[in-house]
This record gives structure tokens, sequence and C-alpha cells, in this order.
């Protein structure tokens, strides 16, 4: 099964991200904050903290912030109120969509996620509507500008290290792990110092949806503009079949 993950689009959503460091931060600082509160503020002993930092350095926050975030989490745990919400919905022609949220006030999360899909003529549905179209897995994407290698000997150092499935793309190698794996497989490449431009447990579509309509595809980005500027929303997911030249 291929991965599916182009790089081109994953460089996109980072200089997208770059342009709106604020959210990013904003993001991390509340990841950060219940990572601290579920395992303690030591990234050694804390598997989740760990993986935030990861993500948090891959969207270029500086490692003092990072550090600020992790202190002021441990010291002041009793504030920490965050809860984790999914939404599932469909957007033009079908496309499903699952979205995870992170925030201290539900309803006004919920306000603003059925407003984004409804400014692309989409809806919410009720749980699980679209969620049994996905795979939850590991991901771990690795691009090849950033680590030379013979493939075939990297897929082997992937499939020992436990991977479940190892693709080739044209400027990256996708390796999947199940969900249990994945820190695992993530461990041992930081070992080997592998590096990563992406890590982190996703939803993988089963099949994707290729949008023609240029009305369609307008209704999808504005859906996923408006999700994406959101400062409660922390991941979304989606079955659209983005062309390789989207810009």
């Amino acid at each position: 099964m291929s991965g599916h993950s182009k790089f081109a689009n994953i460089k996109h959503k980072k200089e997208k991200n770059d342009a709106a460091k604020g959210k990013v931060f904003t993001m991390m600082g509340r990841l950060i904050a219940v990572a601290v509160k579920e395992g303690g503020p030591d990234p050694d002993n804390n598997s989740k903290l760990r993986e935030v930092i990861l993500k948090a350095k891959a969207a270029n926050m500086p490692n003092d912030t990072i550090e600020r975030g992790i202190k002021k989490a441990a010291g002041d745990l009793g504030s920490v109120n965050y809860e984790t919400v999914t939404y599932e919905g469909y957007g033009p022609s079908g496309t499903a969509i699952i979205v995870k949220a992170l925030t201290d006030n539900k309803n006004r999360t919920a306000a603003n996620v059925r407003n984004a899909f409804s400014k692309g003529h989409g809806n919410i549905g009720t749980q699980g509507c679209v969620s049994y179209m996905f795979d939850e897995k590991g991901q771990i994407i690795v691009a090849k500008e950033d680590y030379e290698t013979d493939p075939d000997e990297f897929m082997m150092t992937a499939i020992d290290a436990g991977a479940e499935d190892f693709s080739e793309e044209e400027d990256s190698y996708v390796i999947t792990t199940a969900p249990a794996d994945f820190e695992t497989v993530r461990t041992a490449f930081e070992e080997q110092k592998i590096p990563m431009a992406e890590a982190e447990v996703t939803m993988i579509p089963q099949n994707y949806v290729t949008l023609d309509s240029p009305e369609d595809i307008a209704n999808i980005r504005r859906i996923l503009d408006f999700l994406d500027e959101d400062d409660d929303v922390q991941d979304v997911y989606n079955n659209w079949d983005e062309p390789d030249d989207e810009e």
C-alpha cells in the first residue's frame, strides 16, 4: 500500500504554516501542555512528549520556546483543561473529512468547525460516518534530498525496525507502521540518525476521491483553509486526491 503522501504537498503545508507561526506555536503549546500533564515533563520518560517535540521542531519552533512551554506546563498542571474532540463530515462530491481539535471550549470549536464545512457547502456528520474509510497508521516521511541511501537497504532497515510497509515516492520514502509500533520505529530511526521530514500517527484514506469540477475544488479548499485558520484545530484528514501541481 502506498502512503500516498506527496512530499511536495507536505512542504507546501510547512511553508503555509511558517507563514502563520502564531497558530502553529499555539497548537504546539497546547500539545506540550497536554503531553506534560499526561506523562510528565521528561521526554526521555514520556513518548508522547517526545513526539510533540519532534513535531514542534519540524514546524521550526525554537528550542528555547519548546523548553519554556514544557516548564510552564509542568508548573501549571492544574490549569491544563484542554480536551480532544473529533468531528467527521463530508465535503463536495462526498469527499470524507476528519477534524481533530484540542480545545478548552467545545461549543466554540463545534461552531467554528460547522461554519468551515458550511462555507464550502459541506456538512458535519455523525461520529463514525467517514472514519471507517480511513486506517489509523504510523507514518514516517524521509525526504530523498535529506537522506541519500540505497532504497533496498533502507527498506530492510525499516522492516527490521518494525515497519509494516515501505514505499518509494518520487522525492521521498514513506514508511508505514501499526500505531503500536510507531514509537519503536521512530526511535530506531532517531538512533540511526535518519532525518525524518514527518513522523506521526495519522489517518490514511483507503481510497481517494478525484474532483474534476472547479467549483468542487474551490469548495474543498475553502473548507480546508477555514479549518487551517482555526487555533483549536490540530489535524485535518481527507481523501481528496489533490493534484501534484497544486500551489
